[in-house]
């Protein structure tokens, strides 16, 4: 098999192998024991990540797509979504909340709801999900996606045709947080011919080193070639107008039929980062990780994080881990905070992995 492979890889079919590697030949953690005979490169993030831990395990909830910031409180605080119920509730009933602690391992402390859905005819009546947090000047920045399951009729009629991008802003981490405007931040393109004519989704904030707010956000490409992919919208103001980039979709796997997930993105140094969630080029319960000098223009993958089971080895079973976000200190990656299925409510929880700086 390894010989098989490898003779692939010299005639450039690397990406189109590693799922179907990584399948024949894993370990209890997911992968396979020597990553180098399937020419898979692990960055220098994920072999500086340590100390795994399951965080906010809330009885009779979900938790899922944690994002943390530190307050001047000196607290750390974290936005996540969270609803009742089976997983798949998600799509209907999940609402953001808000939790701080001392330290980003924990314990936290619970203090309420953040966001609902709004109900009625509005954009975002039902699900508020995949916040992501940053302080932007003297203001605190709190995107989301938000849906209208009504609403789906008028497009395809399935859920997550209504998915789009929302923008809540704060004088405060502790609130309220005040929606921008009664329409999504970042809507769909009108031209179906257009990659992202379907939903935006998953935003993922950066505040450019030339000083604008750089979108990156997820779209589902189902009028052409049916493959999620990622693109960045850029404004002067964090209100917006936001504008979609001529190059987009800037990461995309189509070519080799996998889709693109959870994107992250950072500035650390002289370069950009991009984490996110592998929905199959290496395995699909690993994270990716791609770097860029200018944002635009993104690397080939390594493997950006490993599964829960290499990190926790008291659990057994490899679960889906996703929604990578970093908490930065003195300008590098400190902490990744994840989403994790399972915990001691066999629901879903929260994960935070510190990282080792001296590493990367």
């Amino acid at each position: 098999m390894i010989t098989k492979i490898k003779a692939l890889l010299a005639i450039g079919l690397s990406f189109s192998i590693l799922s179907t590697a990584s399948a024949d030949l894993k370990s209890h953690h997911g992968l396979p024991d020597d990553l180098g005979a399937y020419n898979i490169v692990e960055s220098k993030f994920s072999q500086a990540l340590t100390n795994g831990k399951r965080i906010l395990q809330e009885k009779n909830w979900n938790v899922w797509g944690i994002s943390p910031i530190k307050g001047d409180d000196g607290k750390i605080h974290v936005f996540f979504s969270r609803w009742r119920g089976t997983h798949g509730r998600w799509l209907s009933h999940s609402e953001i909340a808000h939790a701080v602690a001392d330290k980003p391992e924990g314990p936290y402390k619970v203090l309420g709801t953040v966001l609902t859905g709004r109900g009625g005819e509005h954009w975002d009546a039902d699900t508020i999900h995949n916040p992501t947090i940053q302080k932007v000047g003297d203001k605190y920045a709190l995107f989301f996606i938000g849906n209208n399951l009504k609403r789906a009729a008028d497009y395809d009629g399935h859920h997550a045709s209504t998915q789009r991008i929302g923008l809540a802003l704060s004088d405060s981490l502790y609130g309220p947080f005040v929606r921008v405007s009664d329409d999504p931040i970042l809507d769909i393109s009108q031209d179906k011919n257009q990659w992202d004519s379907y939903l935006t989704t998953n935003p993922a904030l950066l505040q450019h080193p030339n000083g604008e707010y750089w979108l990156y956000y997820k779209a589902w490409d189902k009028y052409n070639d049916n493959m999620r992919k990622m693109g960045v919208a850029i404004a002067k103001d964090i209100k917006g107008p936001y504008t979609k980039h001529p190059k987009n979709p800037l990461v995309s796997f189509s070519s080799i039929k996998k889709q693109v997930e959870d994107a992250y993105v950072y500035h650390s140094g002289n370069k950009f980062y991009m984490i996110m969630r592998d929905m199959g080029v290496i395995h699909p319960h690993v994270g990716l990780m791609l770097d860029s000098y200018d944002g635009i223009n993104w690397s080939k993958p390594k493997l950006g994080y490993r599964t829960n089971t290499y990190f926790l080895p008291d659990e057994q079973k490899v679960e889906r881990m996703e929604r990578p976000q970093v908490l930065m200190e003195n300008g590098k990656p400190k902490y990744l905070f994840l989403a994790l299925m399972g915990g001691e409510y066999k629901t879903s929880t929260a994960f935070v992995l510190e990282i080792d700086q001296t590493k990367l």
